[in-house]
């Protein structure tokens, strides 16, 4: 029970880190140990049947595998919206006003590569 406990508290401490980093930086690293205690978790799920069967449960892998969809693509707009950001800061004359108003080059959001993917469960009765 030990390895159940410690395992839903990283997806806790995980998932606390991941809502209170402050840069772009700092979120992608927290989303992507976030997760991996989240692949942990649906691990843990597969080991006990009756839970398996659990029509909470398969709420809650829908609602994860639809979030981090959400996610996926929030990312990328993101990204898209950085492009375009660095990008206009190129080009005359906006160089020379953001250059006097000291508006810098944005970072994009790099995910862990773990954090790129759904996490795969399968929670198919054997």
């Amino acid at each position: 029970m030990q390895f159940e406990k410690d395992t839903l508290t990283s997806v806790i401490e995980a998932r606390s880190r991941a809502e209170t980093a402050k840069s772009v930086g700092e979120k992608g690293a927290a989303e992507g140990i976030l997760t991996a205690a989240l692949g942990r978790l649906f691990a843990l799920v597969e080991s006990y049947p009756d839970l398996k069967s659990s029509q909470n449960v398969l709420s809650l892998q829908e609602e994860i595998s639809s979030t981090e969809n959400r996610i996926g693509f929030a990312r990328q707009l993101y990204n898209d919206l950085v492009a375009k950001f660095n990008t206009k800061q190129t080009v005359f004359p906006a160089v020379l006003i953001a250059s006097s108003l000291g508006f810098n080059k944005a970072e994009y959001f790099q995910a862990e590569e773990g954090a790129k993917a759904v996490p795969k469960v399968d929670l198919g009765l054997k």
